[in-house]
């Protein structure tokens, strides 16, 4: 007896071939894009003296407050001996202190320090002014319209994945 073929879960659906040529102009704009923004990323946030991993370790402990080991890792789609390194490194540098958990005498949480806040908001002013820039030329519904699109195509992800925002990194 024949076993039916194993689906991946992000699998898409049996489609229409209009959805499907939509879908595969999507992975290749989305594929060019993130391969883009990653690299212009990393080179612009190594001078800031974090690695673009740091930087997201960084932001989610600003945005979110502190966060466990555990709660960054799943954040950041990381192993916690990975998430380990990186906070390691952010405390190494000044930008992250490790406190005890209040609740939990086994526990530490992870929390920007001062230098750490400023480094991020230095950060997040000059990719927002790179969005800015980039955003200019566009009418402002389809700006507003793009920002909507790449949130819900975020979400779409994540409960395709089975995870909420703040096991997924969203939120």
């Amino acid at each position: 007896m024949s076993r039916p073929a194993a689906t991946h879960p992000l699998a898409a659906p049996a489609a229409d071939p209009s959805l499907a040529a939509d879908a595969a102009a999507l992975q290749r704009a989305l594929s060019e894009f993130m391969r883009i923004v990653q690299f212009r990323d990393r080179d612009r946030i190594c001078c800031h003296d974090v690695s673009v991993t740091q930087c997201y370790a960084l932001e989610a402990v600003v945005e979110r407050g502190a966060l466990t080991l555990g709660e960054l890792a799943a954040r950041l789609y990381l192993d916690k001996s990975t998430a380990s390194r990186v906070v390691d490194a952010l405390e190494a540098k000044g930008y992250a202190e490790r406190r005890p958990h209040p609740e939990d005498g086994r526990s530490r949480l992870l929390a920007a320090t001062a230098a750490g806040r400023r480094l991020h908001a230095r950060i997040e002013s000059d990719l927002r002014a790179e969005a800015a820039a980039l955003l200019a030329g566009a009418q402002p519904e389809v700006r507003r319209a793009t920002a909507r699109l790449l949130a819900g195509l975020a979400r779409a992800v994540q409960a395709r994945m089975g995870c909420g925002p703040s096991a997924c990194g969203g939120g």
